[in-house]
């Protein structure tokens, strides 16, 4: 049996719900705090959803499908990066969990991801989603050009 590790980063931010779900859900915030990741999708569940960009001078187009949206509250998609060097295989495939919970002018955003080979893995994609939700952060909490 393989194991499975899940790398989680949470943050508090000093916004409310639906400011958070705007960004996350807007593609020139998507572009910020995506390292320049180009996002194409319309949000629904059953829907793709692709990232295109160039991640150290390699052009990519990852990919995946929308699972589960509750706007403000939680989204979940399937990710997989040819980038890995593993075959597009379901068994490669990542899900990533969105959730946005807290009341009022604060909200705790978590970003987990599933289906790590390895603790090294996890610690790496950790790594990646600490830089994420720190980048969310600062676009949530500044003047709301993002709505």
């Amino acid at each position: 049996m393989t194991e499975s590790y899940v790398a989680t980063s949470t943050i508090t931010i000093d916004a409310p719900r639906g400011r958070v779900w705007s960004v996350l859900t807007d593609s020139v915030a998507i572009k910020e705090f995506m390292f320049g990741t180009d996002v194409v999708t319309d949000w629904a569940v059953g829907s793709p959803i692709l990232w295109r960009g160039v991640w150290q001078g390699k052009e990519y187009e990852d990919k995946g499908v929308i699972l589960e949206v509750e706007p403000e509250w939680r989204l979940v998609n399937t990710h997989f990066s040819p980038l890995s060097g593993q075959d597009d295989v379901p068994e490669n495939y990542h899900t990533l969990t969105w959730t946005l919970t807290g009341e009022g002018d604060t909200t705790e955003f978590t970003l987990s991801q599933d289906n790590n080979s390895t603790v090294e893995g996890a610690a790496h994609s950790k790594g990646m989603w600490d830089s994420l939700v720190k980048g969310v952060k600062a676009i949530a909490e500044r003047d709301s050009s993002v709505r």
